[in-house]
């Protein structure tokens, strides 16, 4: 897929052409659908701005500024925004070993962020074997000991990840189904998601279990739980708020649901994550 790149490169990237084996990326953008695309190199996926939406065959995570997708090498996926977005994406060579051979999720620790961040010293076209004594030149060794390191560490990130995600509707009916809970989280009922689908209650129900091995109501509260962490992530955001806006019908009912799925309450979350 080629990128804008607002990291010093100019102009469009193709990051299929590029020379270095491993790199850093930034791309700062608005409203964006990159389509089905896969890339030949591993890809850790972090915006510092902004939340994506990212999608594989068969599942599917928002990602607020606290959390990163690990994405390994010839994965088909797409990612889309709604909002502006400022997005680094590190590029590793698909040689490094040891990573998830699936995409996943993972928390940004606050040396996930700094690692990530520092990757974009070192663009696209990093010459590999040209050394430069000049402050403000490549070191290609460095580079390469950095992302050396930078691929062990996500081999810990990755592992640690709660696999906290939804799962990603094939059918038509079902897609339509998601798509209004999903638009609709405060408010979101089966029969609703069933009209919007154009099937019965039971039929959505048996198509939920049967085509994503997950019932309606695990779906609905893994959703509201994703979107209530994403909100959580932004400044000054209040839990109670932030409950009843996702469709808890109570905080200590938010509380509960949350500290299932992701081993921590909301308000912990929210200072670690702010």
């Amino acid at each position: 897929m080629a990128a804008v790149s607002t990291d010093g490169h100019a102009g469009i990237i193709d990051v299929e052409r590029a020379q270095a084996p491993s790199f850093g990326l930034a791309d700062d953008f608005g409203e964006r659908d990159t389509g089905w695309h896969e890339h030949h190199r591993h890809q850790l996926l972090y915006a510092v701005a902004g939340s994506l939406h990212l999608e594989v065959e068969d599942a599917q995570w928002f990602l607020p500024p606290q959390r990163a997708a690990f994405i390994p090498a010839r994965a088909m996926h797409r990612v889309r925004c709604r909002t502006r977005a400022a997005l680094r994406t590190v590029y590793l060579d698909a040689r490094a070993t040891g990573l998830a051979e699936a995409t996943c999720v993972f928390a940004v620790t606050p040396l996930a962020r700094e690692m990530i961040l520092h990757a974009m010293r070192w663009g696209p076209d990093t010459v590999i074997g040209h050394q430069s004594d000049d402050a403000g030149g490549t070191d290609a060794a460095v580079a390469q000991a950095y992302f050396h390191t930078l691929a062990l560490l996500a081999r810990e990130w990755i592992h640690a990840d709660a696999g906290l995600c939804l799962p990603r509707p094939r059918s038509p009916d079902l897609t339509r189904a998601f798509e209004y809970a999903l638009a609709h989280l405060e408010t979101a009922s089966m029969d609703e998601a069933a009209r919007a689908a154009a099937v019965s209650p039971r039929t959505l129900a048996r198509r939920f279990q049967s085509e994503t091995q997950m019932s309606w109501r695990s779906f609905l509260r893994t959703a509201r739980v994703l979107r209530g962490m994403e909100l959580l992530a932004q400044p000054g955001t209040n839990v109670t708020e932030t409950a009843l806006a996702v469709g808890f019908e109570s905080l200590a009912a938010f509380s509960t649901c949350f500290r299932e799925l992701t081993g921590e309450s909301p308000s912990e979350y929210q200072k670690r994550v702010t």
